[in-house]
């Protein structure tokens, strides 16, 4: 069977002994777990000890993970048991060392896929290790400030009316996707929003078209809908239309680097079935307020994926 191996480290502002006593003890986890997160109501009983815990949830599958060795406060191993979607193990390693001021973390899993699933190797280990990235950043917000500024809400399925839009299509490597949507925005809000006030119909929104995290490439289209497109726009700008449809959408508040929250919890969503996805048509990310004027504690997002 095909091996997994994934290895991700973060910077964390405290002492190792501090860091340890978040990640001996799964009494903790939920507040800073990559897949929890997407699934508040999921059952989760942890043993008296704090040191093994059973999960079950419509969104997260069921599982079953103990620490199986300790050596306070630089190392920590445990073993997981994947019971659904599918039935596998997977063993997963913490190393601390201080650095400074700080504790370097590295968070490392070394697992099999099914024989049937080798050909998801490479897709696998970007996605888990993409999981373990936001639970790293996670776990740094909560040693380092107490609590996770990443706040995620389930409005489900919702109707989203028709939309004209402008916008400004992109395709450029996902490590400068804020560098590059930050001067698409920029071009387009002075564009429109000065000229234009009474014609904007709702929030900025950007259309991911192509998302190829293998590839390091994506193609986005930054974008804002309008009643109608004045004829000088049109000269400028990619223009479109949207039809009514409905969406699955969930909503996050926080700092814009725990974004990626809801896009983790949405691809849950889509995996465990929990809506029918419309493919015809490309995931959105809506933006409710804006960070020239919002705290960013207080800066609210809506990832949507279009259903049936």
């Amino acid at each position: 069977m095909p091996k997994i191996s994934i290895q991700k480290t973060i910077a964390i502002n405290a002492k190792p002994e501090d860091v340890f006593a978040q990640l001996s003890d799964f009494n903790h986890w939920k507040s800073w777990s990559p897949w929890l997160i997407a699934e508040p109501e999921a059952t989760i009983t942890v043993a008296e000890d704090g040191k093994s815990y059973h999960w079950l949830g419509k969104v997260v599958g069921e599982g079953k993970m103990a620490i199986t060795d300790e050596m306070p406060p630089f190392k920590l191993s445990s073993e997981i048991h994947f019971i659904k979607p599918f039935n596998s193990f997977a063993r997963t390693h913490f190393e601390l060392a201080p650095e400074g001021d700080s504790t370097r973390v590295q968070w490392a899993m070394d697992s099999r896929l099914p024989f049937f699933m080798f050909w998801m190797k490479k897709s696998m280990e970007y996605f888990i290790g993409t999981d373990y990235e936001r639970g790293l950043k996670m776990l740094k917000n909560k040693v380092e400030d107490g609590a996770v500024q990443s706040k995620l809400t389930f409005p489900g399925a919702v109707a989203q009316p028709a939309m004209h839009y402008v916008g400004i299509k992109t395709t450029c490597p996902m490590d400068q996707i804020p560098q590059c949507m930050r001067k698409d925005y920029e071009k387009l809000l002075n564009a429109v929003y000065g000229p234009y006030p009474d014609e904007v119909s709702g929030a900025p929104f950007s259309i991911y078209h192509k998302w190829k995290p293998l590839k390091n490439k994506a193609t986005y289209t930054a974008a804002i809908p309008l009643k109608s497109i004045p004829d000088t726009l049109r000269a400028q700008f990619t223009v479109g239309f949207l039809p009514a449809m409905k969406v699955h959408k969930i909503g996050h508040q926080g700092p814009y680097r725990y974004v990626d929250n809801a896009w983790a919890a949405q691809m849950m969503y889509q995996r465990s079935k929990q809506f029918k996805s419309r493919f015809k048509y490309a995931p959105m990310e809506v933006y409710l307020n804006s960070p020239k004027d919002t705290p960013e504690t207080e800066l609210q997002s809506e990832i949507c994926f279009p259903a049936k």
